[in-house]
């Protein structure tokens, strides 16, 4: 990382008039006095500011017209951590972490602000010392991606990678992964490896490491306590489940999504409680479903992403359909309103859609509930368009589902088959 990482124009000059760099320790006059570390800045950042990081974790913005002197206190020191050995205890199980990036995977260097990647087993028991008590945990790193660049080729990735690993000795393994889009990676997970013969959970954090409120630590421990005691399978999304510290949620990988933007307890199971719940040293079971236990594991790891997502709007342009049409699409999923209706401007492209033989399914816009278009004339009419109910299942789910169908099936009958089987808890009864 350069010494002036994100520092541009006018705050450049700021710093190098006043020999600084990022990571050095100084006082600022302004409008109120203010001790802390120089930050690196977004790289897109303006001219104008530089930013301190506060004792209190907190970072804060400075206009450099307002500072009436500053003083360097400290100057920036490489910080060279001492990670002591870590030693394996055979009386404990073994887990496997994947990391694929996101804040879960990294630390941040309180001199500079920068974040890295945790990349070795004595890294990860230094920064969480409570896991070693739990578990052996041995570490690999797929790549390093935010949540939002991890794509389906990252999918497939990572389910090679999971099916390599069938056979061993692990008694789970973790994947640590960005929040934005861990629930496609989980739904992708749980179709094309579904009976893995041990529990997976993707576990994120919704706040960084260097913040007091950051939830890397306990969502990492419920997870390893999870995979070690709790003897079943299965594709899980582990997060906090409200607030508080106190309580940890296991979500089945295609119940899930994130409903909060910023909250620990974002994630939350749609239509039901989480499938178990981690508590005061206790998992409680709040799960149905027994097929996780006898499925047979048979690996299916392959996608096609002709598949598109349509959000049905008033005012929504059938063109669209027909471009869709055009650029070989294989599927749609409509995200319709209410019990899976969408307006009648677009039947004649859902007709023409229909006849070029692509799958149609329905889900709902709404959180909670189940679609039914027989109740309605309007989804009655959808229905004899060729559009299949796509029961409670979630539209993100649906999407993932069908690229995994499409590639896995023979001809539309046996993709409607698959669509409307019930393999890894995606619909809910």
């Amino acid at each position: 990382m350069s010494e002036y990482t994100g520092y541009i124009g006018r705050s450049l000059e700021f710093l190098k008039l006043n020999d600084l760099v990022v990571g050095d320790s100084v006082k600022i006059l302004s409008d109120l006095t203010f001790s802390g570390i120089i930050m690196p800045r977004y790289e897109h950042s303006d001219d104008k500011h530089v930013v301190l990081k506060l004792n209190s974790g907190y970072n804060v913005g400075l206009e450099i017209d307002k500072i009436e002197n500053v003083e360097k206190l400290s100057t920036a020191e490489k910080n060279v951590e001492k990670i002591q050995k870590l030693e394996t205890n055979p009386s404990l199980p073994k887990i496997l972490l994947l990391s694929t990036g996101g804040t879960i995977a990294s630390k941040v260097d309180y001199r500079t602000g920068a974040v890295t990647p945790i990349l070795t087993a004595e890294e990860l028991n230094s920064s969480v010392p409570e896991l070693a008590r739990i578990a052996n945990i041995d570490t690999e790193v797929l790549f390093s991606e935010y949540s939002e660049n991890i794509m389906p080729d990252h999918w497939l990735k990572i389910a090679k990678k999971l099916e390599g690993y069938s056979n061993s000795d692990y008694s789970g393994i973790i994947i640590a992964h960005g929040t934005d889009t861990m629930h496609y990676t989980s739904s992708f997970l749980s179709f094309s490896l579904s009976g893995y013969p041990i529990p997976i959970a993707l576990v994120g954090s919704q706040r960084s490491s260097d913040r007091a409120s950051s939830d890397a630590a306990l969502n990492l421990i419920g997870a390893t306590k999870f995979l070690v005691e709790s003897k079943t399978k299965g594709i899980y999304v582990i997060m906090h489940y409200d607030e508080s510290d106190e309580i940890i949620a296991c979500h089945f990988g295609t119940r899930v999504r994130k409903n909060h933007t910023s909250k620990r307890n974002a994630f939350q199971t749609v239509g039901d409680s989480p499938a178990y719940l981690i508590f005061n040293n206790n998992i409680q079971k709040n799960t149905r479903e027994k097929f996780f236990k006898t499925k047979v594991f048979s690996p299916k790891i392959h996608l096609d992403t002709k598949v598109a997502l349509i959000k049905y709007y008033p005012g929504f342009d059938s063109k669209i359909i027909e471009k869709i049409i055009e650029m070989g699409y294989k599927a749609i999923i409509f995200e319709g309103t209410g019990l899976g209706h969408i307006g009648k401007t677009m039947y004649e492209s859902i007709k023409k859609a229909h006849e070029n033989g692509i799958f149609l399914g329905m889900t709902s816009q709404c959180i909670e509930g189940r679609v039914r278009m027989t109740v309605y004339e309007s989804g009655r009419d959808l229905l004899n368009l060729g559009i299949i109910p796509l029961e409670n299942m979630i539209p993100e789910v649906a999407l993932v589902k069908t690229m995994w169908a499409v590639a896995n099936s023979r001809d539309n009958e046996d993709l409607k088959k698959i669509m409307l089987e019930n393999i890894s808890s995606e619909i809910s009864y």
